[in-house]
C-alpha cells in the first residue's frame, strides 16, 4: 500500500498481484518470465518476494527500472531509507548515535538494510539485543565490521538509558520451522512505558511493523513512539525513490 500510495500522489497508476493469489506464478511461472510480462504493462516494477535475490533476479530480466519492496530475510531497502529519514527528522544527522536494534536480528530483513546503510556514517554504536537464537547473521557483521561499533546484548534494560533510537522488529513465526523454539523466544522483549522511563528526552522507538505484542499500546500515546510517523514517512521517500527512477520531477 506505501509504494501504491506513493505512486497515486505522483500522478500515476498502479496494477500489481500476488503470488498468492490467481496469478501465473501460482501456476509455477519463473520471476524471468513474470517480470517480461510485467514490464510490457508498467513504466517501472516493485517487486516483493520471499526469495532471497528475487529482486537481483528481476532487475536482470527487465527493461524497466525494479525496486526492491523487500525480498527473502536478508533485504529492505527502501525500509532502510526511510528508516534513515526518520532518524535524521528527529536528531538532525546520521551519525555518533547510540541504536539498539532489539528482536529478530537473525530473520528480519529490514535490520541488515538498516545496518549497511548506518555503516556509511561515522561514529555510530549499535546494540544488537536479541536471543542467542537470532543474532545477526555472521556474513552481515562481517559487511559493516570496521564501519560500526557493534555490542552484543541479550538484555535491553542495562543499556536503554544511552540511546538515541531503539528499534524493535517482532519475532517472526513465519521464519521458524520448529514452533517450540519459536514459543521460546517469542514474548524475549516487551517494550513497555516503565521501559522508556529514563530514556533521554529526544529518544526515539521505531519499529518497521506490523507489532506482535513486542510493544504495549500504552507507548502510542508517549512522545518517543515515532513508528506510525516512520510508516508515513514511507510515502514520501517512495514518492521520491520513484520519480528518481522514473526521471520526474516532483514540486
Amino acid at each position: 500500500m506505501s509504494f501504491e500510495s506513493a505512486m497515486l500522489r505522483l500522478g500515476g497508476n498502479v496494477l500489481g498481484f500476488s503470488s498468492g493469489g490467481v496469478s501465473s506464478m501460482k501456476k509455477g511461472e519463473s520471476i524471468a518470465d513474470t517480470i517480461r510480462m510485467a514490464m510490457s504493462y508498467s513504466d517501472v516494477i516493485v517487486i516483493r518476494h520471499f526469495l532471497e535475490g528475487a529482486g537481483v533476479i528481476a532487475a536482470k530480466f527487465s527493461d524497466v527500472p525494479v525496486i526492491s519492496g523487500g525480498t527473502g530475510s536478508q533485504e529492505h531497502p527502501t525500509q532502510a531509507l526511510l528508516d534513515a529519514y526518520t532518524i535524521k527528522k528527529q536528531h538532525g544527522r546520521l551519525s555518533n548515535l547510540n541504536i539498539a536494534l532489539v528482536g529478530d536480528l537473525r530473520y528480519g530483513r529490514t535490520i541488515p538494510s538498516l545496518l549497511y546503510l548506518l555503516s556509511k556514517y561515522e561514529g555510530n554504536k549499535v546494540y544488537l539485543v536479541s536471543p542467542r537464537q537470532l543474532k545477526v547473521r555472521d556474513e552481515v557483521k562481517r559487511e559493516v565490521k570496521g564501519q560500526l561499533e557493534l555490542v552484543e546484548l541479550e538484555e535491553l534494560t542495562e543499556i536503554v538509558h544511552e540511546l538515541d533510537v531503539a528499534y524493535i522488529t517482532r519475532v517472526q513465526k513465519e521464519r521458524f520451522i520448529d514452533e517450540e523454539e519459536y514459543e521460546e523466544v517469542k514474548g524475549s522483549y516487551v517494550i513497555t512505558s516503565e521501559t522508556l522511563r529514563n530514556v533521554k528526552p529526544e529518544f526515539i522507538l521505531m519499529h518497521p511493523l506490523p507489532r506482535v505484542g513486542e510493544i504495549a499500546y500504552e507507548v502510542d500515546e508517549s512522545p518517543h513512539a515515532k513508528y506510525f510517523e516512520q510508516a508515513r514517512n514511507g510515502v514520501w521517500v517512495r514518492m521520491g525513490i520513484l520519480s528518481w527512477v522514473l526521471n520526474k520531477d516532483v514540486q
